[in-house]
């Protein structure tokens, strides 16, 4: 029964993490479905009129370009870094954005405090700040002189996106950022369609505007990503689940043998059992009964250990438990346990048959 419920509990726990994941993927890269995002295409040739260098950001006049396909919708350049931070005894290292203040609100949602001006300020990441003890009102030190920074706002969670990952990060204004890493172009472009079905049309307009002749952007669509993401994540599910199956498959295999044992050694036992009116079909049921409680309990005991192995695995890498008791997540759980059952029971149909099959072979003792 240990195989069994190892096995179960392996199934089970990867299919978990593997299902909460991918709705925490989903969930996130969904909230940027209206998203286009342009970044520099390294090793790019310079065009022309000496525009983009290669390896080099996109440049203001490229951003002009891009508003003008982007027509109506907002544009939002971006400067990413990173830098060393001081909170309180604690040094760590984390990612930088340098934004204008006034395009915020349009891609991020803060929790508390106020978004930032151009005054020299910062809002710290959701996860960021719930980590580090992070407040409103608070100065953190940066880089290596420990520059000092007030924190103004703690933003939204917003968790992992294709465009911009800020859980973990601080934003600050493109003018303190410039002064502090240098003066370069951008990183990064995010253009927030306000119309999904337009995604196309503009992004084909970009391509129009910077990749006339040759490739010096990368345009990505966030839409159509996203799929091509989630079948990757179920794909590794999948296999890890096989992999489980398989030592599932192997406590089934373990499960036989041991039950083979108990009908070798119960010969004189069944013979009684049959010399006093037990026909064959009850022998075979009793074997077949103690395959599936075996199964049962087994797999019982593996979804008590999945679920809480999962639910402090899934605690751990999302920080959340939203995605706990979801169907999906729970789903193979139940997947796993109905699986533990049906090897048992298949373990135990030849071990069945071959008591019912014994009285033939065996007779009482006379006198």
């Amino acid at each position: 029964m240990v195989g069994i419920i190892i096995g179960v509990t392996a199934i089970s726990t990867v299919g978990m993490l593997g299902s909460g994941l991918s709705l925490s993927v989903s969930d996130s890269l969904a909230l940027a479905g209206d998203t286009i995002v342009i970044t520099p295409r390294i090793g790019a040739a310079p065009v022309a009129t000496g525009e983009m260098a290669p390896g080099l950001g996109i440049t203001e006049r490229q951003i002009g370009e891009i508003r003008r396909a982007a027509g109506s919708n907002t544009v939002i350049p971006l400067h990413t870094g990173a830098g060393r931070i001081t909170v309180g005894d604690q040094v760590m290292t984390v990612a930088i954005y340098g934004m204008e203040p006034a395009d915020i609100p349009a891609l991020l949602e803060k929790e508390s405090g106020s978004y930032l001006r151009y005054s020299p300020g910062a809002m710290a990441g959701a996860r960021l700040a719930g980590e580090n003890g992070i407040s409103v009102g608070e100065t953190l030190g940066i880089g290596t002189g420990e520059e000092r920074l007030k924190i103004v706002g703690i933003l939204a969670a917003r968790g992992t996106g294709l465009d911009i990952s800020p859980d973990e990060a601080l934003i600050v204004p493109d003018t303190w950022f410039t002064s502090r890493f240098g003066e370069g172009d951008y990183d990064e472009v995010i253009i927030r369609v306000k119309n999904p079905e337009d995604i196309d049309g503009v992004k084909a307009a970009v391509e129009d505007q910077l990749n006339p002749r040759e490739r010096v952007v990368n345009v990505m669509d966030t839409r159509r990503v996203l799929p091509t993401l989630l079948d990757s994540f179920n794909r590794v599910s999948a296999a890890l689940m096989t992999v489980g199956g398989i030592s599932l498959a192997v406590a089934g295999i373990s499960l036989l043998n041991a039950m083979l044992l108990s009908v070798s050694g119960g010969t004189r036992e069944m013979g009684i059992l049959r010399s006093l009116g037990a026909t064959r079909g009850e022998v075979m049921k009793a074997f077949l009964s103690e395959a599936l409680i075996l199964g049962l309990l087994g797999s019982a005991i593996g979804g008590v250990l999945s679920l809480a192995g999962g639910s402090l695995a899934l605690g751990a890498m999302l920080q959340t438990p939203d995605y706990l008791l979801a169907p999906a997540t729970l789903i193979p759980i139940l997947t796993g346990m109905a699986f533990g059952t049906g090897v048992s029971l298949l373990s135990g149909i030849y071990p069945a048959w071959r008591a019912g099959t014994l009285y033939a072979a065996w007779s009482p003792p006379s006198g």
